[in-house]
């Protein structure tokens, strides 16, 4: 596989996908263009504005990108992609759209062939077995929360670590991803914003300047260094 899994696409005080450019370059340097998955779309805007914004976002890149929106048939439009790049927005949504559209399996099988591919936050839970460790709300009800299943453990993007100076007695992420090892057993990431998993075949690496920190079912949460192998995990 040959893959950029991100917690965002856009870090404070930076443009969208700004952050990411040198890996960019590396990850689509051989293919001449990017099929964008709109069907997370943010609040607001429509598949073609958000494909635009993918397509500003990846200007200097110098590649196509088209919206698989604009595709008359979407499962070849995915088998066909010479590189994939699926947008954040609402999990929910777009897990309900690969699944109303049959493309889960189609998307998993195209990422495994190695075709490049760039998630960046919805775009990222969905490389887990499930989306159930998303930070999203239930907007509409996919058929399924499977996913594709191209990593082993499920991502949580944006992930926060608990702020000792507020009031706030809300749940915070680590609560929640130990509620979810109450009754699941899959690993959990917690991928802060500004790092991503680096796929080059079977090698699994922590992307960025930041530690991530890990959850397994039964166990004290841990910190990864970055560079750290996921393949530890496996």
């Amino acid at each position: 596989m040959n893959c950029i899994i991100a917690s965002t696409s856009t870090i404070h005080g930076s443009d969208y996908l700004a952050y990411l450019q040198p890996e960019l370059h590396e990850l689509f340097k051989d293919i001449h263009k990017i099929l964008f998955i709109p069907f997370a779309r943010p609040s607001g805007i429509t598949h073609d504005e958000y494909t635009q914004k993918a397509r500003e976002g990846l200007a200097f890149l110098n590649k196509k990108v088209v919206g698989i929106h604009e595709s008359d048939n979407y499962r070849e439009a995915v088998k066909n992609a010479e590189a994939i790049f699926t947008g954040g927005g609402n999990t929910f949504l777009l897990v309900k759209q690969l699944h109303d559209h049959h493309l889960m399996d189609t998307l998993r099988q195209k990422i495994e062939s190695g075709s490049p591919y760039l998630g960046t936050s919805a775009g990222s839970n969905i490389c887990g077995p499930t989306m159930q460790t998303t930070n999203d709300m239930p907007i509409v009800m996919p058929k399924s929360f499977q996913t594709t299943g191209v990593l082993p453990f499920n991502i949580n993007a944006h992930y926060l670590d608990p702020d000792a100076n507020s009031t706030h007695k809300g749940e915070t992420r680590e609560t929640r991803i130990k509620e979810f090892h109450k009754l699941n057993d899959t690993i959990v990431v917690g991928l802060r914003e500004g790092s991503w998993v680096r796929v080059v075949g079977k090698k699994m690496n922590l992307g960025g300047k930041l530690a991530a920190r890990i959850f397994k079912p039964n166990e004290a949460a841990f910190e990864v260094a970055p560079n750290y192998s996921f393949n530890e995990l496996s």
